[in-house]
């Protein structure tokens, strides 16, 4: 896929619960359904909905883990110019984009192919290393209710049985947008002071 390329059409419009915790039933439903006991993690839930949980990845969903700014950047893009996103949780500083099974296997390939489709121009080296889980791995997603501390929490919240997920076209496609929007950024720091800069990287206010 070339890195030019617009996913979709025209821009989907942003979601409601964009940056707003809290996971409906049905969400609820299909995390569960990720783990090999799923009525147990959902009795769990029930009991403690502020309790996050560990649920392994490959069968419902992949996990692409990214750092927390270039993963709001790719939200952005993904949201503004392309389908829109699956479910998105933030967990100890890293952003956790919900994706296709499969992904995590095929996305690092995808970006060393773009890196030589991209013939040095620097707009694939600029993305930082991204953790893909997997079949194998597991992932501590946020608890189903708001909670007091943020260092779990959702942004994109779960709320369908049968989520759209992207899958890795559509990420390395995101990622290789915030990577230019990264390198405009670094280019405006010489222009505006830096309490300005530090407000554009992370003051997702604007998403609510």
């Amino acid at each position: 896929m070339s890195s030019t390329r617009n996913p979709a059409s025209s821009a989907a419009p942003l979601p409601d619960r964009f940056d707003v915790c809290g996971v409906t039933p049905d969400g609820a439903a299909w995390l569960a359904s990720a783990g090999t006991y799923p009525r147990s993690t959902l009795t769990l839930w029930e009991e403690r909905p502020t309790a996050p949980v560990v649920l392994p990845c490959g069968t419902a969903f992949d996990i692409v883990n990214v750092p927390a700014v270039l993963g709001r950047r790719m939200l952005d893009r993904l949201w503004d110019e392309g389908p829109g996103s699956g479910p998105v949780a933030v967990h100890r500083g890293r952003t956790l984009l919900f994706s296709a099974p499969g992904t995590a296997q095929r996305l690092p390939s995808l970006l060393e192919w773009e890196a030589g489709e991209s013939g040095g121009s620097g707009r694939v080296d600029a993305i930082p290393p991204l953790l893909c889980h997997g079949v194998g791995d597991a992932v501590t997603v946020p608890a189903l209710s708001p909670v007091a501390q943020l260092t779990s929490r959702w942004l994109v919240a779960p709320d369908t049985r049968h989520p759209w997920l992207p899958g890795p076209e559509i990420l390395v496609w995101a990622a290789v947008r915030a990577a230019r929007t990264a390198a405009s950024a670094a280019v405006r720091i010489s222009i505006f002071p830096p309490a300005d800069q530090d407000a554009k990287v992370y003051d997702v206010s604007r998403r609510r």
